[in-house]
């Protein structure tokens, strides 16, 4: 998916904002036409380039050239006539200056990940926690990357120092070795010059002295900046990545790509391999020449091992991208690679891994030109113990925690490093049944949790404040679809999960029990399993209704009929059922009456109906057998004010339209009359009669049936009708 096709996705004050990046110079419509293209070149590196910027500049013409054609085949005459002009313009403008070019697009392409950034934030929380979000993030982007220039420009600048540094020693060498032959040729030249020369030569050994020194106190400084700095990428913003890694596992925001932390991990090993060239090539200069008290004879040892040390660190975390570790590296498989008999949980099941579980990494693999090695054909396989089974202990299937692990070593002359990696827990299930269950398991891990390798974590499992769980249950609805839940929504699964005292409080507490073991108040499943099977309802048939904004969904019925009952009649809103585990939706209404008005809800629709009918359909098409047996459609507005007809037109399997007349001979004909299904409902015929028909009911008598009678739920059949 382009970048381009995600950005108009976006609600209009997200697109106004990419509306503002574009004019003449470079035209949206050259956005448009090349938008793959364009996200697939370095126009950063062609920023800063002028033969590069000029070969781009000539390719985009072509491809310019290459729609133009396509516009010509399809005879299109305005597209043909804006395609030329833009390339007109861009010829105008950026032929003598194809640098200034690629720096427009660049910075486009740049504020349009900005813009994508800030949606996907703001669709989690308010704007001005975005806001602050956003500049927060960037403000420690920058801090990060004037330390990573730091140690950058500090490797340079002592890389220079040595430089200097080897002159001086081979000026010292020379005159030190000139001064010898002199000392053997008396001939040459008075003793009151040769005593000039040697005190020059100290003169000079003072000074290669201390530049010795500074070079010396350059690299501890250069080591203390690269050790600051890896900490924090290490510490900090890995740790972070890590956390975003596993938010966006269970449906959270998109996790931010490696990119920007590869860079810097490479940027920083980059000048410790350096600093490590430098420190032996101060070996090679002591070899040469030394003398007491040098400071590289002193120090040395002591920093090339910290230089080592630090570069193994950081080679670890494996997002250094250097040309020279690109070669194989064998890499090996292991499932529950840290569980042992001392600290496996009793009735622990123990897995066998089936196939090649060892790879060599190479470059094919992976589209960013690093190492990476693809395991397709693993199985796994569980250990029985004498034939009994092994999953008697206190955890269920679907709470038992494992985890595959991958090890290589890298080795290089003077440097092995030991490599491994090891996934977020897994759930191992046998049956797909066990699947819903399976994924609250790595939900509340993942919410809760931020140690990979504590398999026994639900032994004994923390409890989810509200605030954190409400935001995870959103996620799970904005991953499949394009809307989240809202604070109402949220509100009414609290009160759900809480109690209706305690639904609205961010700091209650939920037991893992209460969210996908215990049964909800007096119904046959848990609260996470009825929640999963409305997801399930919502993906398979109610998509577009919901993305849309049409479901109001998750109410209860208290608030469902405070809303209603100022409305005009006929108007309804959806809401799922809450006594249906696999999922399912209803509609409930409300109609006039002399005094109270009257609500009525349908029976449920489950996957079953709606796989025979689209709901949108369904709610078109919906009848009652109103007074004298005429089936009428009571739905008018969705709720608030929405006619009906522009809510779900779009939706509908095929527009109104007068029946057609019957051809049972024509070629179109069959011999049947076409039929459709609809939903009536059946009113009981007490409902038709007036309090006069109902006489001699006394009026209370009458009062206390029609208040049973508005109390009931209206049941739902399906039937066929003819024509539309």
């Amino acid at each position: 998916m382009t970048q381009w096709y995600q950005l108009q996705q976006l609600d209009s004050k997200f697109l106004e904002q990419v509306h503002q990046l574009y004019d003449d110079s470079f035209p949206m419509e050259v956005r448009q036409y090349l938008a793959e293209w364009l996200e697939h070149q370095d126009w950063e590196h062609a920023a800063n380039n002028v033969s590069l910027a000029t070969v781009l500049f000539h390719d985009l013409l072509s491809q310019l050239d290459d729609q133009f054609s396509r516009f010509l085949t399809e005879n299109n005459f305005l597209l043909q006539h804006n395609i030329r002009k833009s390339k007109r313009n861009l010829q105008d403008n950026f032929q003598e200056d194809p640098i200034h070019m690629a720096m427009i697009i660049y910075s486009c392409l740049k504020e349009e990940r900005k813009i994508l950034n800030s949606a996907q934030l703001s669709s989690q929380m308010d704007v001005g926690n975005v806001q602050n979000t956003m500049i927060g993030m960037l403000d420690r982007q920058k801090e990060l990357d004037a330390k990573v220039m730091d140690v950058k420009n500090s490797v340079a600048i002592v890389e220079q120092d040595i430089k200097t540094l080897e002159n001086m020693q081979d000026e010292y060498d020379f005159r030190h070795k000139t001064l010898q032959n002199r000392e053997y040729d008396s001939t040459s030249g008075s003793q009151e010059e040769y005593k000039k020369e040697q005190l020059a030569l100290r003169m000079m050994l003072a000074s290669l002295d201390l530049k010795r020194k500074e070079v010396v106190d350059k690299i501890v400084q250069l080591l203390n900046t690269t050790e600051h700095t890896q900490s924090a990428l290490i510490n900090e913003e890995l740790v972070e990545w890590k956390h975003r890694q596993q938010t966006a596992c269970i449906g959270g925001p998109p996790n931010a790509c490696l990119d920007q932390l590869q860079n810097w991990f490479t940027i920083v090993a980059e000048g410790l391999q350096q600093v490590r060239q430098q420190l032996k090539k101060l070996e090679e200069l002591e070899q040469k020449f030394t003398y007491d008290n040098d400071p590289i004879t002193k120090y040395k040892q002591v920093l090339q091992d910290r230089a080592h040390n630090l570069f193994r660190q950081l080679i670890q975390r494996l997002l250094v991208k250097l040309q020279e570790l690109n070669y194989n590296l064998k890499v090996r498989a292991l499932f529950d690679k840290d569980v042992t008999e001392k600290n496996s949980v009793k009735g622990f099941r123990k897995f066998n891994i089936l196939g090649t579980n060892t790879k060599v990494m190479n470059m094919e693999e992976c589209t960013n030109g690093s190492l990476a090695a693809e395991f397709r054909h693993l199985q796994l396989k569980e250990q029985k113990n004498s034939g009994s089974r092994t999953n008697e202990g206190p955890l269920i299937v679907t709470e038992e925690l494992h985890s595959l692990s991958f090890e290589t070593q890298l080795c290089q002359p003077g440097l092995v490093i030991d490599l491994e990696t090891t996934s977020l827990p897994i759930i191992v299930i046998s049956n797909v049944s066990q699947l819903p269950s399976g994924w609250a398991s790595i939900l509340w891990f993942n919410m809760l949790s931020t140690d990979p390798k504590n398999l026994s974590f639900f032994l004994n499992p923390p409890c989810a404040k509200w605030a954190v769980l409400s935001e995870v249950l959103s996620w799970q609805f904005s991953s499949v679809t394009k809307r989240g839940l809202n604070a109402d929504q949220l509100s009414m699964l609290g009160e759900k999960l809480l109690g209706p005292a305690n639904g609205g409080s961010h700091d209650g507490l939920i037991p893992w029990t209460k969210f996908c073991k215990e049964n909800i108040n007096d119904k046959t499943f848990p609260f996470w399993l009825w929640i999963e099977g409305i997801l399930e309802l919502i993906k398979k048939h109610l998509l577009c209704l919901w993305n849309d904004g049409c479901i109001m969904g998750f109410i209860s019925k208290e608030k469902e009929r405070a809303l209603l009952k100022d409305q005009p009649p006929g108007t309804f809103l959806l809401r799922f059922s809450e006594s249906s585990r696999e999922g399912a939706i209803t509609f409930t209404w409300v109609e006039g009456s002399q005094n109270e008005p009257e609500f009525h809800s349908v029976e449920p629709y489950t996957k079953k109906e709606l796989s025979a009918v689209t709901f949108p359909d369904i709610i078109r098409n919906y009848k009652v057998m109103a007074a004298e047996n005429i089936p009428e459609n009571p739905l008018k507005f969705l709720y608030p004010d929405i006619p009906k007809d522009n809510a779900f037109g779009k939706y509908y399997s095929r527009p109104k339209e007068a029946p057609e007349p019957m051809d049972l001979d024509g070629p179109k004909g069959n011999g049947y009359i076409k039929t459709e299904l609809i939903s009536v409902s059946e009113v009981h015929p007490s409902r038709l009669l007036s309090p006069e028909n109902l006489l001699p009911m006394s009026p209370e008598e009458f009062d206390e049936v029609s208040q049973i009678m508005n109390q009931a739920e209206i049941d739902t059949v399906m039937c066929s009708a003819y024509g539309t």
